[in-house]
């Protein structure tokens, strides 16, 4: 029986992991976690944990997690000799940097005569495989999910079992891996998170017995349990993607196919992200759609500051943004507001807000967040139309019509009646004064109008629009 190294990366966990599978079947498993060279705070901050509950799992086997720090070739080598592991395995990423470190990986041990394998375990099915007639990519999602659901989902894989280690190497310890750069803002997340594989699972659990029963119409409601908050599980693999469609397709049988295929449809929707980083490599700092490269930009300034901070005077905008900064984390749909505010009312470029989204999120997944941000400004392949321009104040009144959201995040407008609540400005100076809100002192006055923002949008995507040089 040989030794085979597993490189971890998104996928901290120990089930459905077919990497860990055929380690395992093969003898001994060397598990290694290589830190990544890139900070992202927030989603550091639940890397760290992961890490922690991941290496306690193996601990719990007698096996250990080595951990180390420098360039994935050079680390690999190095456990590789050290270890006289056999073989290396991993799950295949798709985004371009880990594409490029894989093929580093495949290149450097061709030579020794280590074998080199890898596995799909991070999305539905391969995206290889879901091509549209003259075999090339889908760019809109609806013909993607039709083609995907015609596809087979394999059924996830047990946790294998696993020999202890028979050696002990080199491995970092958590105080030297640099994810949680000091007292910092992020310390709070413990109130409201707790990363890593049991806790994503019984988030499942939670969310399979209270939310998923009304999900295709609760989703929408910020102030509702009804979303699964699995998405940072997912970002760092601490649940397998598999193995929640399968438990969803369970549950269809007792609470009705419409519910779930809601669900469904929202796990395709990140395949279909990390399908279109595949094959558009480029999405994750240019338009794909080049005509784009032409819109009429605002400098950012104290617009972004505003919006950052939650200080536009748009409390769903605000409430949003503020609870972003507080856990780490944004509603959807508040989140899709929020960010079609920032690119449409303020025209600051949504390059901004993916880069603030990369440092706050702790479910920053580089393809959604990308896919997410060129759909909100129409630049993407399958994009919000450019002339869909929220409006945050209708949105607020639509989806959290008691303002439960609003007020939970804005303490300064929990007296405001809820006539008012979603436009302060417009209150009488007698309903603001009860409510002890004062416009330009505890919450501000609107950033910009909505109907001059919005035709200012028009006017720019207009401009965009126009052939090059017209």
């Amino acid at each position: 029986m040989g030794k085979t190294i597993v490189w971890f990366r998104k996928d901290l966990r120990l089930h459905d992991h077919p990497a860990l599978v055929e380690a395992a079947a093969h003898g001994e498993v060397v598990p290694v976690f290589i830190l990544p060279e890139s900070r992202q705070e927030a989603s550091d901050w639940w890397l760290h944990h992961s890490l922690l509950e991941l290496q306690k799992k193996f601990a719990e086997r007698q096996i250990q997690l080595i951990v180390r720090k420098g360039s994935p070739v050079g680390q690999l080598l190095a456990v590789q000799q050290d270890s006289g592991a056999e073989g290396i395995v991993f799950n295949e990423l798709y985004d371009p940097a880990s594409r490029r470190q894989e093929q580093d990986v495949l290149s450097a041990f061709l030579d020794l005569e280590v074998q080199v394998r890898s596995h799909q375990g991070t999305l539905l099915v391969p995206p290889t495989l879901i091509l549209n007639k003259t075999c090339e990519p889908y760019k809109v999602f609806t013909p993607f999910w039709k083609r995907l659901r015609q596809e087979r989902v394999e059924q996830s894989l047990p946790v294998p079992n696993m020999l202890p280690s028979s050696t002990l190497l080199t491995s970092l310890p958590d105080s030297k891996w640099d994810l949680l750069p000091g007292p910092s803002w992020h310390g709070k997340f413990i109130h409201y998170w707790r990363p890593g594989e049991a806790a994503a699972i019984e988030c499942w659990k939670t969310f399979s017995g209270q939310g998923l029963s009304s999900y295709k119409e609760g989703r929408d409601i910020p102030a509702k349990p009804h979303v699964s908050r699995l998405s940072p599980y997912l970002a760092a693999g601490n649940i397998s993607v598999r193995s929640l469609w399968h438990a969803a397709l369970h549950q269809a049988e007792f609470i009705g196919d419409d519910q779930t295929e809601a669900f469904l449809r929202q796990l395709a929707w990140r395949d279909f992200a990390h399908y279109q980083l595949l094959y558009f490599p480029k999405m994750l700092d240019r338009p794909i759609r080049p005509e784009f490269d032409r819109f009429p930009w605002q400098e950012a300034g104290e617009h972004l500051a505003a919006w950052k901070t939650g200080r536009t005077g748009y409390p769903l905008v605000d409430a949003g943004m503020r609870e972003l900064w507080e856990t780490g984390y944004i509603h959807n749909r508040v989140r899709m507001v929020a960010a079609s505010f920032l690119v449409k009312h303020l025209l600051v470029d949504w390059r901004e807000g993916q880069a603030w989204f990369e440092q706050t999120l702790v479910d920053w997944d580089a393809a959604n967040n990308a896919m997410g941000w060129q759909w909100v400004a129409g630049s993407g392949c399958d994009a919000s139309p450019y002339f869909r321009i929220f409006n945050p104040t209708v949105q607020g009144e639509k989806f959290d019509g008691a303002a439960g959201y609003v007020k939970k995040w804005l303490p300064e407008l929990e007296s405001m009646p809820e006539k008012f609540v979603f436009r302060p400005a417009e209150a009488p100076a007698d309903v603001l004064s009860t409510a002890g809100v004062r416009l330009g002192g505890n919450y501000p006055l609107p950033i910009v109008d909505h109907q001059a923002a919005r035709a200012r949008a028009l006017e720019a995507y207009d401009l965009c629009r126009k052939p090059a040089g017209s």
